[in-house]
């Protein structure tokens, strides 16, 4: 009991810690603070032997169901609106977007010298804890993955907005975040139906039960009309801060020392992803003749959350963007294990074949 109890105790210095690194990572408007902020820090303690503390996988499940309800909230009856007057747009884009993903995930396994399997979890724009979750389910070690993908969405989150911003100089300078006043009767019955998302996708054993069924459910209410409040912004830090102390805690000195040259291709690769998808954009908006500042972010490998709050600053279409994102969400996410597994076996026949 006292071992536990210890445990418990050292668990919670250490979030303590972690949340402080967010709140740095927050005072300089720095991109996800409260997710890579806690993950750096715990990175660092865990890789320096600072801390030998076993952050327990059954702590990811929570934040990433509320990460996942607040999300869905952005998918508004105008955004389902837009998906379903633009459908061959949005999943002709998603399906470009998975293309390119392929393309540098091939660089990736040359490059580095890795299964292309594992190059793909690593390329493919998903959240580091979805990719982290399926590279742990196919036997990949998670914490390269879990580095690929941060590299990415830190580069998206920088570079997209930055770069619209250059080319246009238009924002909204009185949107800089979304406030909202939350009953505890409203701050409830979100998590609850969160949490029947998860429970129901688990029992149809849909992959990723803990993000896409919080997401499904919550987002089809919110379509439908049913009044959601979301979460206060505490809650969501909570959430992202859970997220990232797991991740970082998976980052070993082994990691760094055996792979030095993958960190640097990884870098590459994720340039080359961001650089390649906003080609991408800009030929989708030339020959359907779209605006460009929308096209880029659509195309942004980056989250969902991120690319909202980006177009509104930003003063582009957030429901839009927003269907642009979650139809790719829809499609990666519940595919992203068979294809994975496809993948491998293939490679396994070719190297059976090779022998």
């Amino acid at each position: 009991m006292r071992t536990r109890l210890r445990n418990w105790a050292f668990l919670a210095g250490l979030y303590a810690v972690a949340a402080a690194g967010g709140y740095l990572f927050s005072r300089f408007n720095l991109p996800l603070p409260w997710m890579i902020g806690p993950m750096i820090v715990t990175a660092l303690l865990t890789f320096t032997g600072l801390s030998t503390i076993v952050v327990p996988v059954s702590t990811r499940p929570y934040g990433q169901a509320t990460v996942a309800s607040q999300v869905a909230l952005f998918f508004t009856p105008s955004a389902f609106q837009a998906l379903v007057m633009n459908v061959p747009l949005l999943v002709g884009m998603a399906l470009l977007i998975c293309v390119v993903a392929f393309f540098v995930g091939f660089v990736l396994s040359k490059f580095a010298r890795i299964p292309l399997a594992n190059a793909l979890i690593a390329v493919l724009p998903t959240s580091p804890v979805e990719a982290a979750t399926t590279a742990e389910h196919h036997g990949f070690d998670p914490a390269p993955i879990i580095l690929a993908q941060i590299i990415r969405i830190s580069t998206v989150v920088i570079a997209v907005p930055m770069i619209i911003y250059l080319l246009y100089g238009h924002s909204d300078q009185n949107v800089r975040r979304i406030a909202t006043d939350s009953s505890l009767i409203e701050i409830v019955t979100l998590a609850l139906l969160a949490w029947v998302g998860v429970i129901a996708f688990k029992r149809l054993k849909i992959s990723n039960p803990y993000f896409m069924g919080p997401l499904a459910l919550v987002a089809f209410l919110n379509v439908v009309g049913v009044p959601l409040t979301p979460f206060p912004s505490w809650i969501l830090q909570i959430a992202q801060i859970i997220l990232g102390t797991w991740l970082g805690s998976t980052f070993r000195r082994s990691l760094f020392t055996s792979a030095k040259s993958y960190t640097k291709v990884a870098v590459l690769c994720s340039m080359l992803f961001v650089a390649t998808c906003g080609l991408t954009g800009a030929m989708v908006a030339y020959l359907f003749d779209l605006p460009l500042s929308l096209m880029l972010l659509a195309s942004a490998p980056g989250g969902v959350t991120e690319m909202a709050l980006t177009a509104k600053v930003l003063g582009i279409d957030v429901s839009l963007i927003t269907a642009f994102h979650l139809t790719r969400l829809f499609i990666i996410m519940p595919n992203i294990t068979w294809v994975i597994a496809a993948v491998a076996r293939r490679s396994d026949r070719h190297a059976d074949g090779d022998d």
